[in-house]
């Protein structure tokens, strides 16, 4: 359930999992980084037609980090840095 309040959008951990979110993300792009190239090649060379002329990169593109940006390997990502999580976020003082 989201949290609509002060406090969840604040948040120490929400902000720690938006950077372990970013590192992800970095990570499943140097993946797909073939990919990405060969569309940025195919959009440079097209300019205003990119949209119709490049759309099989960007399917490659699309399919390649649906793969490696899922939320399946993000979970098992988020699991494998737990540690990292907690390290990042500091500690309730009551």
């Amino acid at each position: 359930m989201k949290d609509t309040g002060r406090e969840g959008r604040l948040s120490f951990r929400k902000f720690a999992e938006h950077q372990l979110r970013n590192e992800f993300k970095r990570e499943a792009m140097k993946k797909c980084d073939l990919q990405l190239k060969a569309f940025a090649d195919c959009a440079k060379a097209e300019g205003v037609m990119v949209i119709f002329r490049c759309r099989e990169f960007q399917s490659a593109v699309n399919e390649c980090m649906a793969v490696y940006n899922s939320n399946e390997r993000w979970e098992i990502y988020k699991e494998e840095h737990a540690a990292d999580l907690e390290n990042k976020v500091p500690l309730k003082k009551n």
